[in-house]
């Protein structure tokens, strides 16, 4: 196995939302068969409208940066770092739709002088992100706390992972955008709670408050967002049909790269580049939640899939059936991150027809595996200015460490093209040293949706 590393200077940089602001609508014209407003109660929704770049709005959107760094090689492939995690708010991805989500309530309220309050399930990372925007619209005047709120509903097991900040230290603040933590026993009941909610309340919420409820969980509101990285692609380093490439991406529903994907349509249909050129894709996921890439390799969700593991006297799993499951685990239904907590995912017939059409894979890690290369993983990205932990103890998002195993399992197992490059979507990573966690008292606990009612009604 041949490997060399590369200093992660960036080779490019590039505003993902205001560098692409004028074709973001061509995003939505392909991805949405009608951008207007739907204000009918439980459906929300405040149209794809953006508003007026000015210097308030490009100050809210200053965050939406990424890059395009080299990782140098691995064996026969040429490697890249997408680094999507930029943003001190939230070192990860969901900053790019979280920022549109925002900013779409925000012409919304200016045009109809309707406030409007946001309100989202989340594992952690994502109602971290829409937080961290509205926060930034509050404090670029965009709108006033009484215009723009966000309510979030997340599971205990994602405490960890929970920031603190001005919506959440700010006594007022956190009256009109509470953090939830539900204490149920299945982590993905907070969709359910929040759909729920949603149906049942926001009738009453805008009768008795005037407020709009939005419950943004709509795969649009991503998906049109993640576009872009295909247009900056296209500008940092276009692809090339004479030589392969493939995008690798720790994935709970795959959002990010449908995004992807749906960016790339929209720059073939343009003419820009070439279908021929289109990378394929590997999924990396973990034991915890295998579904993507047991639908896609089995037909099916069902968990039967799963290669037989034995246990040794060491106490460890192995199986050596399947390369693209784990070789080596402590268990056989492991969660190595929680972020990834979705089962089922809507998302997987695209995903899996994407992949049959432009070539890829899906590849199941364990932490023992990403144990075993942490070190060489840490050196890998050792130039970058935000390096990974030396313990790996101490990280608390694992998406980038996810990736990047994926991919050395996948190439040292055969299941990578020789001589493709490979794009590694950096999309969060982030350790103790990087996270104020919230104090209890900045947390209001729920179990019911008569206790979100109370919270927010």
């Amino acid at each position: 196995m041949t490997t060399t590393t590369a200093a992660t200077a960036p080779t490019a940089e590039r505003n993902l939302i205001l560098d692409y602001y004028e074709r973001l609508p061509q995003a939505v014209a392909a991805l949405v068969d009608d951008p207007a407003p739907v204000t009918e109660p439980g459906a929300f929704a405040p149209g794809f409208a953006l508003p007026e770049p000015d210097a308030a709005v490009r100050e809210f959107f200053e965050p939406a940066r990424a890059q395009w760094r080299e990782l140098g090689t691995y064996d026969s492939h040429r490697l890249v770092l997408l680094d999507l995690a930029g943003n001190p708010g939230t070192h990860t991805t969901k900053t790019f739709p979280s920022l549109l989500i925002v900013a779409r309530a925000v012409e919304y309220i200016r045009r109809t002088g309707e406030p409007v309050m946001i309100f989202t399930p989340t594992s952690a990372n994502k109602g971290t992100a829409l937080r961290d925007a509205v926060a930034r619209a509050l404090a670029a005047g965009l709108a006033t706390p009484d215009q723009l709120r966000i309510a979030t509903l997340a599971p205990a097991s994602g405490r960890s992972k929970l920031r603190t900040g001005g919506l959440s230290e700010d006594a007022e603040l956190r009256s009109r955008n509470p953090l939830m933590v539900y204490d149920g026993e299945r982590a993905e009941d907070v969709k359910a709670l929040a759909r729920q909610f949603t149906d049942t309340y926001a009738a009453d919420l805008k009768r008795r408050h005037g407020v709009n409820l939005w419950y943004s969980m709509d795969l649009r509101n991503y998906v049109v967002a993640d576009t872009a990285r295909a247009f900056f692609e296209q500008d940092a380093d276009p692809t090339d049909a004479a030589r392969p490439r493939l995008h690798a991406h720790a994935v709970s529903s795959a959002f990010g790269m449908l995004g992807y994907h749906a960016g790339r349509d929209v720059l073939e249909a343009a003419g820009t580049t070439s279908l021929e050129s289109r990378p394929a894709t590997l999924l990396v996921q973990h034991l915890g939640t295998p579904d993507m890439v047991l639908s896609l390799r089995r037909g099916s969700f069902d968990r039967a899939g799963l290669p037989h593991y034995g246990r040794g006297a060491d106490g460890l799993w192995r199986q050596e059936a399947d390369p693209r499951f784990p070789g080596v685990t402590e268990a056989v239904d492991e969660i190595l991150d929680p972020t990834f907590y979705t089962h089922r995912p809507a998302t997987s017939p695209a995903m899996n027809a994407i992949i049959t059409r432009h070539g890829g894979d899906g590849i199941v890690i364990s932490r023992h595996e990403c144990l075993e290369r942490y070190a060489a993983l840490r050196d890998r990205t050792a130039d970058h200015p935000r390096p990974l932990p030396a313990d790996p103890r101490a990280l608390r998002e694992w998406s980038l460490v996810m990736a990047l195993t994926g991919v050395f399992n996948a190439v040292d197992r055969g299941l990578v093209e020789a001589g493709r490059d490979v794009v590694v979507h950096g999309s969060g990573w982030y350790a103790d040293a990087d996270v104020r966690t919230p104090a209890a008292s900045e947390l209001v606990p729920v179990s019911t949706v008569e206790d979100i009612a109370a919270a927010l009604l």
